[in-house]
């Protein structure tokens, strides 16, 4: 299975603009006005892609968002993508890696049609292409010891407890634990997700603080941990709800609309939505709320 980056796909606000834009892939700032001959543009798009009988997707091989085992691609965004373009006319996903910070990039350039990535709507990235409405959203949650010995439900329980609570370095889960109360002499930084369940086999902390998705897919590796129920959490009054969807090309606003169409329609079917996606850690909870829209996303 391949390792999770969480820092990257998230794309937290203080990162996103260095992560979205363009400023890391050499040769693609030149090539970004330009397009590969065989790329979908424009109204046509869909109807070029119908042609072909495939879609380009790109994926950055992080599990479980989007990721190849053996010659498989798997992961949350092309089980989605593939449900929908198979509705749309379009049967197969033709996969390309890309490196995180080459994704968008390679999409100015006409390299593939659609990021399949899990990636965050941020501003930033609304400047530089044009996102679905959310697949998912990120709520979080702890993972503890198996039993739960501490009773800990949520970021106030886990305060009123006064237990120790390990994020990652630099990920926003520090901001939410200190936005909770909890004292920063009791929040420890790891660096990695293996490094979070460690400590909390090993006692060094009480509860690993991420999202439920990434805890959830962590558990299946860690046996005697266990996560609790996710919760959104809120930051100076506001709810976090960490948003995640497809990427198209701008230009690409006919095959961006012809996909929302058919992504609400399993978004709206709850018992669809978790079968098809409860093998990468996706459930109710992670489900998009109908008032959760991408342009209002886009606008910070």
């Amino acid at each position: 299975m391949a390792d999770f980056p969480h820092l990257s796909r998230r794309g937290f606000l203080n990162r996103s603009a260095a992560i979205g834009g363009l400023l890391v892939v050499p040769g693609l700032l030149t090539a970004c006005s330009k397009t590969d001959a065989g790329s979908a543009t424009g109204a046509g798009a869909l109807d070029k892609l119908r042609k072909q009988g495939f879609v380009r997707v790109a994926y950055a091989n992080e599990a479980p968002y989007g990721y190849l085992e053996g010659k498989e691609l798997k992961g949350e965004a092309p089980t989605l993508h593939r449900e929908i373009f198979k509705a749309l006319g379009v049967d197969d996903l033709k996969p390309t890696l890309s490196e995180w910070d080459g994704l968008i990039p390679g999409l100015q350039a006409g390299k593939y049609d659609v990021v399949s990535a899990g990636m965050a709507i941020t501003p930033e990235r609304c400047g530089n292409a044009i996102f679905s409405e959310p697949e998912f959203i990120s709520p979080t949650a702890l993972m503890v010891k198996k039993g739960n010995p501490k009773n800990i439900t949520d970021l106030a329980s886990a305060k009123e407890a006064g237990i120790t609570v390990g994020v990652m370095s630099g990920a926003v889960e520090g901001s939410y634990a200190k936005g909770a109360g909890i004292d920063e002499g009791r929040i420890k930084t790891l660096q990695k997700p293996q490094d979070g369940a460690d400590a909390v086999k090993g006692g060094r902390i009480d509860a690993f603080l991420l999202t439920g998705i990434s805890l959830r897919w962590l558990a299946k590796t860690n046996p005697t941990t266990e996560v609790t129920e996710a919760f959104v959490p809120e930051l100076d009054g506001k709810q976090q709800f960490s948003p995640g969807g497809a990427v198209f090309r701008q230009g690409n606003e006919d095959l961006r609309d012809a996909f929302n169409r058919e992504l609400k329609k399993i978004v709206s079917d709850r018992s669809r939505y978790v079968q098809l996606l409860k093998p990468y850690g996706f459930g109710e909870t992670e489900i998009p709320p109908a008032t959760l829209k991408t342009a209002d996303l886009c606008k910070g």
